[in-house]
């Protein structure tokens, strides 16, 4: 199986008034550029099997540009706000080998995943608002995996082209 660990893209700061954090929304500059970004993405991934969205409605603007790039729907994951790397990859465990997932959440989680899969420090690999990284799981395990590419959205926008 392929984990695409996608950041969500720029939102309003935390600290703005009257706004939750639950409920801060893309900005329309994040908005703009991840649709860019989400047209580069849609060349290099195949359409993913399933794309999971952390409940926060910043991920879950993010992931409705993205399915449309990749012409699919998303599904709200819970786990996706502030779930462990190993309850996250359960809730993965049970789909095939061969299928790409695509899991949209936030900082640090998504380092902290990263890094669980591959070995390391999640403090070391941070995600760019928009950024992304394809991770190959190993065949007999959904603990560990092989990195394919780690991306900020400035590269996935390039690749996008004009």
């Amino acid at each position: 199986m392929k984990l695409l660990l996608l950041r969500h893209a720029i939102a309003v700061p935390a600290d703005t008034s009257g706004i939750a954090d639950e409920d801060r929304p893309l900005t329309s500059k994040g908005r703009k550029r991840f649709k860019k970004a989400a047209r580069g993405l849609a060349e290099i991934v195949s359409t993913p099997d399933l794309l999971l969205v952390s409940p926060l409605l910043r991920a879950r603007e993010t992931a409705e540009i993205a399915e449309k790039a990749w012409g699919l729907n998303a599904t709200p994951e819970p786990l996706l706000a502030g779930g462990t790397p190993e309850a996250l990859l359960a809730a993965v465990a049970g789909h095939s080998k061969l299928s790409v997932v695509v899991l949209v959440g936030h900082e640090p989680d998504l380092s902290q995943l990263l890094a669980h899969l591959i070995g390391g420090d999640g403090a070391r690999l941070p995600f760019k608002k928009g950024g992304a990284a394809l991770v190959e799981l190993d065949d007999d395990t959904t603990s560990s995996g092989r990195l394919i590419w780690f991306m900020p959205a400035r590269l996935l926008r390039a690749l996008a082209g004009n």
